[in-house]
C-alpha cells in the first residue's frame, strides 16, 4: 500500500492538485491580481455582447424550459437564477459567443476566460469573496495555458479541439473555490477529463453553434466534477500521464514520422508559489477588435499612424498594407472590397481599415448591417492596397508583422510597422481601452451608466466580501 501511495505521488494530476490546493491569495503577485481583474473586465464585456447572440438566447430558453430556475447562481443579463453548474455553462457561453474574448496560442490555442465562469458561479453560490474568485481565475489561466504549451505538436495538429485540454484545467480552478483536498482535486480532474475529449470537427469545415460551445462545456464539467468530488465521488488519478490517459492515447498518433508526445515536466515546472513568481496570466492576450485574427496587426498599425499624424479620412489618397502572404490572400481578395454581411465584413481588411479610419474605432457597432452596407465607405475601401511581404513571412507566428503606409492628398507618406497586434501582452490593452470595448458590447444590454458602475465593481474585486453586487450589475434593468 505504501509503495502505491508513493508511486501515485509521481502522477501529474497529484502534482497539479497539491500546487492548486496549497496556493493562497497571499502568494499571488500584484501584477497577476491586476491582470485577473482586467481579464474579468474584458470577459464580462464579451458576455454582455454575447448575451445578444441568437445561440445564447436559445440556451437560456432551453434552461428555462428545463425548469432549473431556482438556485443561488445568476446568469448574466437575464438574471435567471439556477444551480452553479448551469450558471457556469450559460455565462461561459456568453463570454465565448462572439469569439471576442482572450487568446493564447502556443502548440495549441486557448481562451482561458472560457473557464472562469465556473469559479464565479461557485463563489456566488457558496457565498465567497472577490479574493477567492481572483485566486481561482489565476489558477485557471496557469493550468490552461501550460497545457497549451506542452504538445509536441499540439493536439489540434491531428484533429482534436483544445477543449480536450480545457477539461483538465477547469476542475482545478473550480475545485480550488470549493477548497477540495488534494485527493478530491485529483478525482475532480479525472471525472472532468474522462468525458470531455473533443474532436476538431467543431471548428473545421462548416461552422455551427457548437464552435463556441465546446470550451464552455468543459468549464461546466469542471464545476460539476468539483462538486461531485467534494461529495466523495472518485475519478481516475492517471488521466494525464498514466495508463491509457491523455499522453498514452495520443502517443499512438504519428506526426511527420514521429509519435506525438507531451512534455510532462514542462507542465509542472516552476509552478508559481509567491508574489515574486511569474504567473502565466501575464502572458495571455486580448482581442482589441472583433475581427479576423490576422487583421489585428494591420489595423493596429493604421490606427497608430492616424493618431500620431492626426490624419483625417478626407486627407487620405491611398493606404498600402504590407502583410504576410496568407493574410493578403484571405483578407484582400476582390470580393472583400464589397462586403454585404457582418461575416464578410469582419474578414475584410479593406472594410475594417475604411471604417476604422472614418469612425476612429472598430467595435461590434461597426458591423451592424446599416454600417456594413453604407455606400460612403466604398471609395475609401478602394484606396486600400493589400500586398504580401516575403520578409514578414519568416517572422510568423512569433510575430505578426504588418506595415501600413498612408499617402495623403498633398503627397506626404506616413508609415507604421507593427509586429504584435494591440492586445498582445507585448502591447497590452489599457483599462481605458478595455472600457471602450466594454461599453460598445454592454451598452445595448445593460445601458452605459450601468457599464460604468460595473467597471468600478470589477476593478475593486479584491475588496468584495461577496459577489452579489457584481452579479446584480450584470443584469439588464
Amino acid at each position: 500500500m505504501t509503495h502505491h501511495a508513493t508511486e501515485s505521488k509521481q502522477l501529474l494530476s497529484h502534482t497539479i492538485a497539491e500546487w492548486a490546493c496549497s496556493l493562497q491569495y497571499e502568494h499571488l503577485s500584484p501584477e497577476a491580481i491586476q491582470a485577473a481583474k482586467l481579464f474579468w473586465f474584458d470577459s464580462i464585456g464579451c458576455a454582455l455582447g454575447g448575451s445578444q447572440q441568437e445561440d445564447a438566447k436559445i440556451l437560456l430558453k432551453h434552461h428555462r424550459a428545463m425548469g432549473s430556475g431556482n438556485g443561488k447562481a445568476t446568469a448574466f443579463v437575464s438574471g435567471f437564477k439556477t444551480n452553479p453548474v448551469d450558471a457556469a455553462f450559460l455565462n461561459g457561453h456568453m463570454i465565448r459567443a462572439m469569439d471576442y474574448n482572450d487568446i493564447y496560442w502556443k502548440a495549441d490555442p486557448c481562451h482561458p476566460s472560457d473557464l472562469i465562469s465556473a469559479p464565479l458561479a461557485l463563489c456566488e453560490s457558496e457565498g465567497l469573496s472577490g479574493k477567492d474568485l481572483i485566486l481561482a481565475t489565476i489558477i485557471a489561466y496557469e493550468i490552461e495555458m501550460r497545457l497549451c504549451e506542452i504538445g509536441r505538436p499540439g493536439v489540434r495538429e491531428y484533429g482534436w479541439h483544445h477543449a480536450t485540454l480545457s477539461a483538465f484545467a477547469a476542475p482545478v480552478a473550480a475545485g480550488r473555490v470549493l477548497n477540495l483536498t488534494t485527493d478530491q482535486m485529483v478525482s475532480a480532474i479525472g471525472i472532468s477529463a474522462a468525458r470531455t475529449f473533443c474532436p476538431g470537427a467543431v471548428t473545421a469545415g462548416k461552422l455551427t453553434n457548437m464552435k463556441n460551445m465546446v470550451d464552455p462545456w468543459a468549464g461546466r464539467m469542471g464545476a460539476e466534477s468539483a462538486l461531485l468530488a467534494r461529495e466523495g465521488f472518485s475519478g481516475p488519478e492517471h488521466m494525464i500521464d498514466g495508463k491509457e490517459g491523455l499522453f498514452a492515447v495520443f502517443s499512438h498518433v504519428q506526426y511527420k514520422g514521429q509519435p506525438a508526445s507531451f512534455d510532462g515536466e514542462e507542465l509542472v515546472k516552476d509552478l508559481p508559489t509567491s508574489p515574486t513568481s511569474h504567473y502565466r496570466i501575464l502572458d495571455c492576450g486580448m482581442k482589441s477588435f472583433p475581427i479576423e485574427a490576422l487583421s489585428h496587426a494591420p489595423l493596429t498599425a493604421m490606427m497608430k499612424t492616424v493618431k500620431e499624424n492626426k490624419i483625417k479620412a478626407d486627407d487620405v489618397k491611398e493606404i498600402t498594407v504590407e502583410v504576410i502572404a496568407r493574410a493578403a490572400d484571405i483578407l484582400g481578395d476582390p470580393h472583400k472590397y464589397r462586403p454585404d454581411s457582418k461575416e464578410t465584413a469582419d474578414h475584410s481588411l479593406p472594410y475594417c481599415m475604411a471604417v476604422g479610419l472614418v469612425d476612429g474605432m472598430v467595435t461590434p457597432l461597426q458591423f451592424k448591417e446599416q454600417r456594413v452596407l453604407d455606400k460612403s465607405l466604398i471609395p475609401i475601401m478602394d484606396k486600400v492596397k493589400v500586398i504580401a511581404n516575403d520578409e514578414f513571412e519568416a517572422l510568423f507566428p512569433k510575430f505578426q508583422p504588418s506595415r501600413v503606409t498612408i499617402t495623403t492628398n498633398d503627397g506626404k507618406e506616413c508609415s507604421t510597422r507593427v509586429d504584435v497586434p494591440k492586445g498582445d501582452p507585448r502591447d497590452p490593452m489599457t483599462e481605458d481601452e478595455i472600457a471602450v470595448k466594454f461599453t460598445a458590447l454592454g451598452g445595448d444590454a445593460i445601458g452605459k451608466k450601468q457599464c460604468e458602475k460595473l467597471r468600478q465593481c470589477i476593478m475593486n474585486l479584491e475588496n468584495l466580501g461577496k459577489l452579489d453586487e457584481l452579479l446584480e450589475l450584470t443584469i439588464a434593468g
